[in-house]
């Protein structure tokens, strides 16, 4: 299948570059996946087209403030790189502060960073950094609480806009909260404001670790959680933590050829237990958001002579399989003739034309059907992306 085929042409002014003046205040188009049909109601209306005693599945992560700005630091005399006169750029080098790498190697090469003494231990941070062709190893940088972040030579990262950094002090939430921006997404053309602290995050986040929102469910308030409580339907969360992978686009000509980057999820057996059960009693599990759904279809796993004792055990089969809950790494990328096996119904935004999550409703809806809504949208000015408005796919 081409990358090709899930082009569309969508209008600049479509792209939401702020949230809506009041959260949940958002279109909602209903699409029957079967029937490809569509209604166009409010998000208000939202729990009338929600069957009492489904499970509905969020992902409670918590964006971190992870885009930072340095200041490179020319080299000193003697040290690699240094050149008399050298004058070194005054326009700070953007950061995006991603994950752990390692930590504790006794890398003397690490130890050795100006900047990093010996008597802490060393964590090594995955960044994306801007212009990474200009960034060399060796290179350091001065953030604006005077860290400095020294980039060393990571083999898997090579020919990539990947870097690993290592700091000489220890980034927690509070450095983040210090030295960070909200990480909004490229297609949102401003600067990140106080608004954006509050509005780039769910409601019931509160697993810091994401790069980016898991944006279907900014559009819940609490009362609209309590309304579908009331109505006797079920929530439960997961935990995915989003990568930069959900911005990169599908540069290959085959989407087969597309490579997923990894991110880390986590389900509990509390969670997995609750999925049986809605399952056995006939209820409806509808996941919220894309990383919802990559999260519960990446837990399921296949039948096989070697863990059939293991579901024997366990009691609970699904679909020919079982869930796995803990914590584990997912680099899934769902596409037309993928089988679902987990999730019945989906919550999500507008996509992004040629991206893996417009190619994972489109495996979900059928690829036509989620042509024909979108034009729908396109006609009806539904705003799209991240600050958009929603899709409840049933």
């Amino acid at each position: 299948m081409k990358t090709k085929d899930f082009y569309f042409d969508l209008p600049d002014e479509l792209i939401a570059q702020h949230p809506s003046a009041k959260r949940g205040d958002d279109k909602l188009m209903i699409l029957d996946r079967f029937s490809g049909k569509t209604q166009n109601v409010t998000m208000q209306n939202l729990p009338d087209f929600i069957e009492p005693g489904t499970l509905m599945i969020f992902n409670n992560s918590r964006v971190r403030r992870s885009r930072c700005y340095a200041q490179k630091i020319a080299p000193a005399p003697g040290e690699k790189g240094y050149m008399k006169g050298q004058q070194v750029a005054k326009k700070p080098v953007e950061f995006m502060i991603l994950s752990h790498i390692s930590q504790g190697q006794g890398d003397s090469k690490i130890e050795n960073h100006k900047g990093f003494t010996q008597q802490d231990t060393p964590i090594i941070w995955k960044c994306m950094v801007k212009n990474a062709k200009k960034q060399h190893t060796g290179n350091r940088y001065k953030f604006s609480t005077g860290t400095i972040g020294t980039i060393v030579d990571h083999a898997e990262f090579e020919g990539t806009e990947f870097k690993a950094v290592v700091f000489n002090e220890i980034l927690n939430e509070e450095w983040f909260e210090k030295n960070g921006h909200i990480p909004l997404p490229p297609y949102i053309k401003r600067e990140d404001t106080e608004e954006d602290s509050e509005r780039y995050q769910n409601v019931y986040a509160n697993q810091t670790g994401s790069a980016a929102c898991p944006t279907a469910g900014l559009h819940f308030t609490p009362e609209m959680m309590q309304r579908l409580k009331a109505k006797n339907i079920q929530i439960d969360f997961v935990t995915l933590h989003v990568g930069l992978g959900t911005f990169l686009p599908v540069r290959a000509e085959n989407i087969e050829d597309h490579a997923m980057h990894e991110e880390v999820y986590t389900i509990t057996e509390e969670t997995v237990q609750k999925i049986y059960k809605a399952k056995q009693e006939g209820r409806k599990v509808l996941a919220v958001g894309t990383t919802s759904v990559r999260t519960l279809e990446s837990a399921w796993k296949p039948k096989t002579a070697e863990n059939t004792t293991s579901l024997t055990t366990k009691g609970e089969q699904l679909n020919s399989g079982y869930l796995e809950s803990g914590t584990h790494s997912t680099s899934i990328f769902i596409y037309p003739g993928k089988e679902f096996h987990v999730i019945d119904q989906m919550f999500t935004n507008f996509h992004t034309p040629e991206s893996t999550l417009l190619m994972l409703v489109s495996a979900f809806a059928g690829k036509d059907n989620i042509m024909n809504a979108y034009n729908e949208a396109i006609k009806m000015q539904y705003r799209f992306f991240s600050y958009g408005d929603a899709m409840f796919i049933k």
